[in-house]
């Protein structure tokens, strides 16, 4: 055979597992539908956070982490239920990612370039009991370059391997078909689609050119999820979630269209965990779009009120960064798919942020004097041209404008001025006394934000 390994799907997991297989001395074959333009896939759009546990950057921020707490923490969230079926392996690999993440993954990252920012963030907190959803402490790692800093060492790694003739890269083919002999995989058959101009992340043709087959000793398929196919979102939306929403907006780009999901199946593989989904709720429309209903995620600041389509605080802990899927849910049962930040400008300059490399040029292009631009105050470049054109926001300058706004955006009308004057009222009570039964307020000072 003129390969050893064919990996299928060249981003981000594509380039890891190749860059990883030369190394033992085998010959791999690379594909992908998309143009070279891709390359990373969906991994270089994203704000490049790392889950590392017991982290120099943890410890130097006072964080006492350890490998025993993150693993009741991945208990906690993972709800492993299915322990005689597919939760088997599943637990077996989420044991081994422990061990690496409270092990060698920084020491290897390091040793490929890669390096953090020094402040560790704090995502999906949980807000229940020790041993429930969430993490305990931060172990979000943003790495000094984002999404492109985490592309980049494994795309140099594979376009060495180009150029010495141990990998075959070759965009543009589209794998229809794993071909099986005798119950194993040895090959794939599949079309060669016409060369394409477009930009990364831009949907890129589907004409067909012509076809392909080759053959191998093992086939590879890093080919990525189904954010882009919103139909196969909604196949295999999970009934504990509620109905899944009429309107979706999508973090990564159309090619992240599940199509190896069924053509491996065919094949006689078993896809699991189908039910097991992870949707962001706080999404946004791009007012700058790259691909078709392109959506980005906010991350609102703790301090931002969040309110359910009528104007009602949602209830612990349905608060910012705590629980995305129980929060999801929560807003599924209003009978509306959308629901309310209101925040100040203080608090956008101080807290607010946009998630993807994209929307943070300052980490991804690693500029120490951008960075430290922060500290100034202002609002960000690329948040203020959300306010000035998204068609998300409402800016007004007294209560009742913003109501009047908000109203006006969504034509339900459902906003009442009383009520959000209540609340906000109610609210700030509790922000001016060090006691409070307010379980945001309380969050808030844990975190060491006030």
């Amino acid at each position: 055979m003129e390969y050893d390994v064919i990996v299928v799907g060249a981003g981000l997991s594509g380039l890891v597992a190749t860059s990883e297989i030369v190394k033992s001395g085998k010959k791999v074959l690379l594909l992908d539908q998309e143009p070279e333009s891709s390359l990373g896939g969906q991994a270089w759009w994203s704000f490049g956070g790392l889950f590392l546990v017991n982290s120099p950057e943890q410890r130097w921020m006072g964080i006492k982490d350890s490998r025993e707490l993150a693993w009741q923490d991945w208990l906690g969230s993972a709800g492993f239920d299915r322990e005689e079926d597919e939760d088997y392996w599943g637990r077996k690999w989420a044991e081994a990612y422990i061990d690496f993440a409270a092990g060698e993954k920084r020491a290897w990252l390091h040793s490929l370039g890669i390096r953090f920012f020094p402040v560790v963030g704090w995502a999906e907190r949980g807000g229940y009991l020790a041993e429930g959803h969430g993490n305990s402490v931060p172990r979000f790692h943003v790495v000094w370059g984002t999404g492109p800093g985490i592309v980049k060492p494994f795309e140099q790694m594979v376009r060495s391997a180009m150029s010495s003739g141990v990998v075959d890269y070759r965009p543009r083919h589209r794998v229809d078909e794993l071909i099986t002999h005798e119950g194993a995989v040895i090959g794939v058959r599949g079309s060669i689609l016409i060369s394409s101009s477009a930009e990364r992340g831009e949907e890129s043709s589907r004409e067909v050119l012509g076809d392909f087959e080759f053959h191998a000793q093992a086939v590879v398929i890093s080919s990525g999820g189904i954010g882009g196919n919103h139909e196969l979102v909604r196949q295999n939306w999970p009934p504990g979630l509620g109905k899944a929403p009429k309107t979706m907006l999508s973090g990564v780009p159309a090619h992240v269209d599940g199509r190896m999901l069924g053509i491996t199946e065919q094949a006689g593989g078993r896809i699991v965990n189908r039910d097991r989904m992870w949707h962001y709720t706080e999404g946004i429309k791009n007012w700058n779009p790259i691909w078709p209903k392109h959506g980005i995620r906010i991350l609102p600041g703790p301090s931002s009120l969040w309110l359910d389509a009528k104007g009602q605080r949602f209830p612990a802990p349905n608060f910012p960064g705590f629980d995305t899927l129980g929060t999801l849910k929560t807003i599924q049962d209003t009978g509306y798919d959308y629901s309310w930040f209101i925040l100040t400008k203080k608090v956008i300059e101080k807290e607010f942020a946009l998630s993807g490399s994209e929307q943070n040029p300052d980490l991804t292009g690693k500029s120490i004097r951008m960075v430290l631009s922060r500290a100034l105050g202002g609002i960000p470049a690329p948040v203020q041209a959300f306010l000035d054109h998204g068609e998300d926001f409402v800016i007004a300058h007294t209560l009742p404008e913003l109501v009047a706004g908000m109203n006006k955006l969504t034509s339900d009308n459902l906003i009442k001025l009383a009520e959000i004057e209540r609340q906000l009222i109610a609210r700030d009570r509790e922000m001016d006394n060090k006691f409070t039964k307010d379980l945001q307020i309380t969050a808030l000072r844990g975190q060491g934000t006030t």
